[in-house]
């Protein structure tokens, strides 16, 4: 038993119907490059930092940090500069808003490798940046895979009728890092919009929560035409996220992952849309600002925890699933993994 047919696999040339989200500070060029090399599709992000025209050092070095990741998925590809490049790049819309020239810049560089698809989420405008794709495609005569992260069904209802994209991923309220507080979950936010779908629209993904091969399988079995993976694959060598990050995730207990403001709020790294929250590890600052503690109070304890490596208050993104991940596998071993598990329980 195969993916033969699966229409992603399909549109992505790639043998398994999974890919690993972009996640900002964690995803790597090896991780993206490790995830496509085993037969699904990785992506890259570009994060919270590269969207000013380099004129800073700071702007800079997110800029040439952002190309060398790109360079190290194209070298471990074995693919040549210019031909084109078996991964994706995931850009945060609120920011590509914030600094539209910046933006530009930074989706150029993307686009001129030339990646094979583009990930667009959290923007207000969103369907602005899918036309400057476009417009770039018909160009330089190429055909970019664009795809959008929603979570809600009036959203996606837009995307499939008016934006023309090729696959929107439908985010359930189970997903790590950000999301919005009021998306449902991902099993019923699929169920209702895969019925909106036609012949030669968008494919619909399903994301949020998903760690196993047999949840995978729930996903596929209920239509959609893939996986979205991002804390799964958090939990790699090649990911980005700190070894004690690593070790604090791995050793949780269940039932820790909660959706709050706190992770933003204490951090002080507020400007997401409206409605958008972050899902992580349960910790002494969420329970400090659920408590209502004075905010300053509780950024300096934050500081003072990072000096001392006191991971108490370490902001930890994950979804749901995370207790159901027991080791550290590389990329490729977790895509192995997860289409050994998958094909076992479709065939059941």
């Amino acid at each position: 038993m195969s993916f033969d047919g699966n229409k992603l696999c399909q549109l992505l040339g790639i043998k398994i119907p999974i890919m690993s989200a972009p996640m900002a500070g964690v995803t790597t060029g090896s991780l993206a490059a490790g995830v496509t090399l085993a037969g699904g599709f990785g992506l890259l992000s570009t994060g919270n930092s590269g969207f000013c025209i380099p004129t800073t050092s700071t702007s800079i070095d997110s800029y040439n940090s952002f190309k060398g990741e790109i360079a190290s998925a194209r070298e471990l590809l074995g693919t040549t500069a210019g031909l084109p490049l078996p991964i994706g790049v995931g850009f945060l819309g609120w920011l590509l808003d914030k600094d539209e020239e910046g933006g530009k810049r930074l989706l150029m560089a993307a686009l001129d490798e030339p990646v094979k698809a583009v990930w667009f989420s959290f923007g207000q405008d969103l369907e602005k940046w899918i036309k400057f794709v476009r417009d770039y495609d018909a160009a330089n005569n190429r055909k970019t895979i664009i795809i959008v992260q929603l979570s809600t069904v009036a959203k996606i209802q837009v995307a499939i009728r008016d934006w023309k994209v090729d696959i929107v991923v439908a985010q359930g309220n189970e997903a790590g890092g950000h999301g919005y507080t009021s998306s449902p979950p991902v099993k019923v936010l699929v169920s209702s919009v895969l019925p909106l779908t036609t012949d030669g629209g968008p494919l619909i993904l399903g994301a949020g929560g998903v760690a196993t091969g047999a949840q995978v399988a729930e996903l596929l079995n209920l239509g959609v035409s893939g996986v979205i993976l991002g804390t799964r694959f958090s939990l790699t060598p090649e990911s980005r996220l700190g070894e004690p990050q690593k070790k604090a995730l791995l050793s949780a207990g269940p039932n820790l992952s909660v959706r709050s403001m706190a992770f933003d709020e204490v951090r002080d790294t507020m400007g997401w849309p409206r409605g958008v929250d972050g899902r992580g590890i349960r910790t002494a600052s969420v329970d400090d600002y659920e408590r209502g503690d004075d905010i300053s109070v509780l950024r300096a304890k934050l500081q003072d925890s990072q000096k001392n490596g006191d991971m108490s208050r370490a902001v930890i993104w994950a979804g749901t699933g995370y207790s159901l991940v027991k080791e550290l596998k590389p990329a490729k071993e977790v895509v192995e993994e997860l289409r050994r598990e998958c094909l076992a329980h479709l065939k059941n």
